[in-house]
């Protein structure tokens, strides 16, 4: 199950760096984070959810990936990102 339409255009808008911006690392681990937290509610319900625990394991290693290369590139940024999203840093 997709984000809703409301909440994907909030997140993007809440992230974005300038006004057409959809897509830069820091709105894309935004999308995912929001993602992975509608997956952790809805495994909390439905335990035996195996397909969905594996859509959750995947989302979660490329959000990891793209937090490393924004740490790489731009230090500054991936703090403020970790830090207004609550993410635990390495």
């Amino acid at each position: 199950m997709p984000l809703p339409k409301e909440k994907k255009a909030q997140v993007i808008a809440d992230f974005q760096r300038s006004e057409n911006d959809t897509g830069s690392t820091e709105v894309q681990v935004a999308l995912l984070t929001s993602r992975i937290q509608q997956l952790t509610e809805h495994l909390r319900a439905n335990r035996h959810d195996e397909s969905c625990r594996r859509g959750l394991l995947r989302l979660v290693g490329q959000r990891r990936r793209m937090l490393t290369y924004l740490r790489k590139t731009d230090y500054q940024r991936y703090l403020a990102l970790t830090e207004r999203l609550n993410l635990r840093q390495k």
